[in-house]
């Protein structure tokens, strides 16, 4: 086999792509990984991950050198000293913001599967008929049985701990044993289940931690160090799960500094026969080819990466003639709730430093609910006390301040409110021509808001978080609406939506590219609603599931 010619290509190496890779390479295709950053070994590469604070010149913070480097990752939590290199530097990679779009972007081997927040939670069938029941968009071309056995597939791998519930908006996963509630936690949760007569619960995070050890990751520490890497493989990422698993198979290659820019396509046999590379370090191009080309560069990257994939029969990009390609832009709102103090609870502590919270499930639109907006959200949080470095004013040198901070501080108690942005066609990304990135690369403009429905919602995921915590005994109890701009969930989707018909979507069920048959787009470019849960467990089990597709279409060669 030619060096540039394979069975199949896999472009990004995030959580998606690292599924697609593993599956691939275990059904016996050679494939080629292209991630467009810097390659990160497992375990050798995490060099900030046994650190503590005080080894850290300014204590995990930021610089103002930073703010100045950072203008877009400042805006919110991501931009720390700990792992600055795995976040995009920015003068290297602009964008243009026609409305204002937080965008935080890992180009590195395993992308974002280092960096996010794990939290794991199944679809279900209110979340696929809710666009076609409210005439909302598109009809999802998909129903909780077409992927509930490919979630159970994943999960099984992955490890996902939580706890079974038998709740209709959140089917209950393959779990491993839950993570504990500490006491302010379970009390709290009796109570909002008790006021609220069983219609609001209060569990734990459903997450991708494990609590036991499988395949060679050892159980979670509880040092919730997660996103400067796991020495102990005890949370998925590529690196600590998929990867060893593809590698094994002797099938796949990597190729980091891989910029993929566009997707060669055959006119004669309308398909797809690989793809360009800009080489990130020498600024050569090489081309790749490959019988199916797995699009996996996240959201927004593996768009334009099909807008730049422009031919004189699709001037705007492959994917592009149902006029949907770079449309239907979401988000997660968040950035509103409520917390406040709990008291009686002095004599009384907890393990470790969990990396989870508390879920409280969705109840708005649901059981005979109806408000003045559709959707719904669901709130994330948790208990806790105050550490060492809480502020006292009183106390604020000598032996009375370390006396002080020997003892834990106050409990306090919060959630925050993760809410449903819906599909609007306006909300889009497209090409900047006169914004160039390092590499003379076209750059992304965005163009996108949420509307009325996100800000009544917003009113509830205030007002009911504040209710919520008043009724379980939660005191001083504040309010807040914060910054919830498109982009600060993290969880960006859209731009290539799968659907019913080529003439309404990019993507058939499949997750095939109508245009190009052998072109499979996974990752969250795909996604015809938001739902208000973490999507990443949804990406997973819908690669899974078009690899296998594809593994049969090649032996029927019908791709």
């Amino acid at each position: 086999m030619a060096d540039n010619i394979y069975d199949a290509i896999v472009v990004g190496s995030g959580i998606s792509g690292g599924w697609a890779a593993k599956e691939l390479t275990e059904k016996g295709l050679k494939t080629i990984m292209l991630e467009r950053g810097k390659n990160i070994e497992h375990i050798k590469d995490y060099v900030n991950a046994t650190k503590g604070p005080w080894e850290f010149p300014h204590r995990g913070g930021r610089t103002q050198q930073m703010i100045e480097d950072y203008p877009v990752l400042r805006r919110d939590y991501p931009l720390n000293e700990m792992n600055l290199d795995w976040w995009v530097n920015e003068k290297e990679s602009p964008y243009t913001e026609i409305k204002r779009m937080d965008w935080f972007r890992g180009y590195h081997v395993g992308g974002r599967s280092l960096l996010w927040g794990r939290q794991c939670y199944r679809w279900s069938d209110l979340d696929f008929e809710a666009n076609a029941k409210e005439g909302i968009a598109i009809d999802w071309p998909i129903r909780y049985k077409d992927i509930e056995p490919w979630y159970t597939y994943v999960e099984k791998f992955a490890g996902i701990s939580g706890s079974k519930e038998d709740l209709p908006q959140l089917p209950d996963s393959h779990f491993m044993p839950p993570m504990e509630m500490n006491v302010v936690e379970k009390d709290v949760a009796a109570r909002i289940k008790q006021h609220y007569n069983n219609k609001r619960t209060m569990i734990i995070g459903r997450t991708a931690n494990i609590t036991e050890p499988i395949q060679s990751r050892v159980n979670c520490q509880y040092r919730n160090k997660c996103w400067l890497g796991c020495p102990f493989g005890g949370y998925f990422s590529t690196q600590s799960s998929t990867l060893p698993a593809a590698m094994k198979t002797g099938n796949l290659t990597v190729r980091p500094w891989s910029i993929v820019t566009k997707i060669l396509y055959d006119k004669d046999t309308k398909k797809a026969k690989g793809v360009e590379v800009l080489d990130a370090e020498n600024n050569q191009t090489y081309q790749y080819f490959a019988k199916i080309i797995f699009l996996n560069a996240s959201t927004f990257n593996s768009t334009w990466i099909l807008m730049n994939s422009a031919t004189d029969i699709w001037p705007d990009g492959l994917g592009s003639s149902s006029g949907e390609l770079g449309h239907n832009i979401m988000d997660h709102h968040l950035r509103a709730g409520a917390s406040g103090t709990v008291e009686g609870y002095e004599d009384k502590y907890y393990y470790g430093k969990r990396p989870n919270g508390i879920y409280i499930p969705r109840y708005r639109n649901h059981f005979g609910d109806k408000r003045d907006y559709l959707r719904g959200f669901g709130y994330q949080g948790g208990a806790s006390r105050d550490g060492w470095s809480r502020e006292i004013a009183e106390l604020n040198i000598g032996g009375d301040f370390k006396d002080a901070l020997a003892e834990p501080g106050q409990w306090s108690m919060g959630i925050g409110g993760f809410g449903e942005i819906l599909p609007y066609h306006e909300n889009k990304m497209t090409l900047d021509k006169n914004n160039k990135d390092k590499w003379g690369l076209n750059t992304i403009a965005f163009d996108a808001e949420w509307k009325e429905n996100e800000r009544k919602m917003r009113i509830d995921m205030q007002n009911d978080a504040v209710e919520m915590l008043e009724a379980a005994g939660v005191k001083n109890v504040k309010g807040y609406d914060g910054d919830g701009t498109i982009g600060r969930g993290i969880h960006e989707m859209g731009t290539a939506r799968m659907g019913l018909d080529p003439k309404t979507s990019v993507l058939n069920k499949w997750n095939q590219v109508w245009d190009a048959q052998n072109v499979f787009v996974t990752d969250g470019s795909f996604m015809a609603s938001a739902n208000c849960v973490n999507p990443s467990l949804t990406y997973m089990a819908m690669t899974a599931r078009a690899a296998d597709h594809a593994i049969s279409e090649l032996k029927k060669r019908n791709i």
